[in-house]
């Protein structure tokens, strides 16, 4: 098991969720945290707790974004108007890497970034290699020429479980994909239930 996966197990350990829906995540049969006293743990949770938790969620599900790249993404959704929840998902959907995430050429955010970092990716004809660039409505963007024969990618695209959510367009045949639209919360494809008015409230404390 590699280092990257082995960690991201780790977070679902801990914060006792298959954050990604993965079949074989150890939390589907230890359900509790890694650890001699993982166990015990397992109590109930005060009201911080439960915020706390919830904003390690979110960090945890897009990559483990370091806490500084988060305060900054909820300090730019609460400095815009309408709902601050919403705003921060649309936000961290906006994410380069999580779009190139939601087109299924790769199998996890963390190889995203990864895919994104060492220049695979174009966004309207330019390649990009910042993976927490922010991806606006209109914006086309593509698994570079070279790198589609990537035997990872193609396995990706072949899988008969691959699906692209409604706000992304997704040309298969040329790799190439267009973020049609921000996202709400309700659309995004989630396997377990993501709560950000916890992480809005752990926030504006």
């Amino acid at each position: 098991m590699s280092k990257r996966v082995n960690a991201k197990y780790k977070i679902s350990r801990r914060l006792g969720a298959s954050l990604w829906g993965n079949a074989k995540d150890p939390v589907n049969k230890r359900a509790y945290a890694p650890g001699q006293h993982g166990v015990a743990k397992r109590k109930k949770t005060s009201d911080y707790g439960t915020q706390l938790r919830e904003k390690q969620k979110l960090r945890g599900y897009y990559g483990n974004i370091t806490e500084r790249q988060f305060r900054k993404i909820y300090a730019e959704a609460s400095r815009r108007r309408g709902d601050t929840g919403e705003n921060l998902i649309g936000l961290l959907e906006s994410r380069l890497d999580t779009v190139v995430y939601r087109m299924g050429v790769v199998a996890t955010v963390f190889a995203a970034r990864q895919f994104v970092n060492h220049g695979h990716v174009k966004v309207n004809g330019k390649r990009v290699n910042i993976a927490s660039y922010n991806v606006q409505e209109g914006d086309v963007i593509e698994v570079k020429e070279k790198s589609r024969q990537l035997a990872s990618v193609l396995e990706m695209i072949q899988n008969p479980q691959h699906s692209v959510p409604e706000y992304i367009e997704f040309d298969q045949a040329d790799m190439k994909a267009k973020f049609v639209r921000v996202p709400k919360l309700a659309e995004v494809p989630y396997p377990v239930q993501m709560q950000p008015n916890f992480v809005i409230e752990f926030y504006s404390r």
